[in-house]
């Protein structure tokens, strides 16, 4: 077995980053469809502003609503307004085709990578 790319959202927009809340990244059900992200499941998230790179859990958020939360301790690493890609990974014995999404500024779908 190996750990391959499963799912990415390339270029979103962090919509909020919230200290108090229990942890975990909220992202759009709408994204988390495309991508065959599933609400608990581990996601790598990488900064394209900052360079940070963090591992959380998905939480759904409402769908149509392009909200990508960053919560928790987390928010300190990742503010609101920066770029991230969220990677998510899954083990396979052999090589699979990858959800992989491009979203525009409102993190709306714009087109399969």
């Amino acid at each position: 077995m190996r750990e391959v790319l499963q799912s990415k959202i390339h270029k979103g927009i962090v919509t909020e980053a919230d200290l108090s809340y229990i942890g975990s990244v909220t992202i759009d059900q709408d994204l988390l469809d495309k991508t065959d992200l599933w609400p608990g499941q581990k996601v790598l998230i990488v900064s394209n502003t900052s360079g940070a790179r963090l591992e959380t859990y998905v939480i759904s958020g409402e769908r149509g609503s392009g909200i990508i939360g960053i919560n928790g301790a987390a928010a300190h690493l990742i503010k609101k307004g920066e770029e991230v890609i969220i990677i998510g990974f899954q083990f396979s014995e052999r090589p699979t085709e990858p959800k992989c999404i491009l979203v525009d500024q409102k993190n709306r779908f714009l087109k399969y990578l």
